[in-house]
C-alpha cells in the first residue's frame, strides 16, 4: 500500500480514537495518538496474516503460520481496537461500544470477550515480553518461520519483569522477535526522567545481547522501512527504539503527560478532529 494511504489510514484512526474516548469520557488518548503509524504499518503492510481466498483476515488463537504482534502497554487499547476494526478483524460500528457494559471493546484488551485479533489481556505493565519470547520460542520449535513483534511503553521499562524477558530472548537466540519501545519520554505521573529515570535503554539492551536500532513513529516511511529492514540476524533479537510524541496530531495534546489518560470534551473533540481531515472518500467515521 502507498505510503500517503497508510498516512491517511492513520489519520482516520486517529480521529476514532479520540470519538471513542471521548463517546465514554474515559481512555487513554496520548499514547493512542503517538503509536498509530506504528499499528497502521503493521496491520496494513508489515504483518503476514492469514486470509481466505477473498483476503479476507481468518483470526484463531493458535497464531501458527502468520506473524503475531502482542500489546503490552495495554491501555492504549484504542488504537489498537481502531486498526483491527479497519483492517477487517471485526465490524467498524463495533467501536461504538468501547468500555461500555458488555462490550467485548474493554479499556484495556481481554480475552475473555473473544474479540478477534486479541491473545492475551494486557493491563498490568511489564508482561507483553515474556509472552512475546514464549510465542517467539514456541514458533522455533515448531519450525515456524513467521516473526513476533510486541509493543511496550518507555515507563513500562521500570517494570523488573521486562528485564528477564531481555535476558531470556538472546539466551534462546531468538532472532525471530522484535520488541519496540514507544519512547515518547511521558508517562501517568510525569516525564519518565523524573518518575524513574531510564537512563540510556539501548545501551541497556544491547549489553542483554539484543540488537537496536532506531525510528521516528510518527513518520510511516520511516516505520515501514526499520521494521521491513530490522530483522537481519536469526539468532540475535531486535529492540527498536521508537520516538514519538504523546498525542501526535492534536496541537494541544502534543508532548504532555497530561492526556495519558484524560478525555477531550465536547469542545475539544471538535478542534482536534478539525485538524485530522479525511480526503479519502472511502474513510469515513463508524
Amino acid at each position: 500500500m502507498e505510503t500517503q494511504q497508510l498516512e491517511q489510514i492513520a489519520t482516520q484512526v486517529r480521529r476514532d480514537i479520540l470519538r471513542m474516548v471521548h463517546a465514554v469520557n474515559s481512555g487513554h488518548p496520548g499514547g493512542s495518538l503517538g503509536c498509530t503509524d506504528l499499528f497502521v504499518a503493521l496491520y496494513f503492510d508489515v504483518l503476514r496474516l492469514k486470509r481466505d481466498e477473498q483476503g479476507n483476515v481468518i483470526f484463531d488463537m493458535d497464531g501458527r503460520d502468520e506473524d503475531l504482534f502482542f500489546l503490552s502497554n495495554g491501555h492504549i487499547s484504542p488504537v489498537w481496537y481502531s486498526v483491527l476494526a479497519r483492517a477487517g478483524y471485526f465490524p467498524l460500528s463495533e467501536l461504538s461500544t468501547f468500555r461500555k457494559i458488555d462490550s467485548r471493546l474493554q479499556g484495556h484488551p481481554a480475552t475473555a470477550e473473544h474479540l478477534p485479533g486479541i491473545r492475551i489481556a494486557s493491563g498490568s505493565l511489564g508482561q507483553g515480553l515474556s509472552v512475546a519470547c514464549g510465542a517467539a520460542f514456541a514458533k522455533r520449535l515448531n519450525g515456524d518461520d513467521k516473526h513476533v513483534y510486541v509493543l511496550m511503553g518507555d515507563g513500562e521499562q521500570q517494570e523488573g519483569q521486562v528485564w528477564e524477558a531481555a535476558t531470556f530472548a538472546p539466551h534462546h537466540k531468538l532472532g525471530n522477535l522484535t520488541a519496540i519501545i514507544d519512547l515518547n519520554h511521558q508517562q501517568i505521573d510525569g516525564p519518565t526522567d523524573l518518575v524513574m529515570n531510564n537512563r540510556d535503554l539501548g545501551e541497556k539492551y544491547r549489553a542483554f545481547g539484543w540488537n537496536v536500532t532506531e525510528m521516528k513513529g510518527n513518520d510511516i516511511a520511516e516505520v515501514l522501512r526499520t521494521l521491513h529492514e530490522s530483522k537481519h540476524d536469526p539468532e540475535v533479537p531486535t529492540l527498536i527504539l521508537m520516538h514519538t510524541e504523546m498525542g501526535y496530531g492534536v496541537d494541544f495534546m502534543m508532548g504532555s503527560h497530561k492526556w495519558h489518560g484524560v478525555a477531550p470534551n465536547d469542545e475539544q473533540l471538535v478542534t482536534a478532529l478539525n485538524q485530522l481531515p479525511i480526503t479519502i472518500s472511502d474513510l469515513k467515521d463508524y
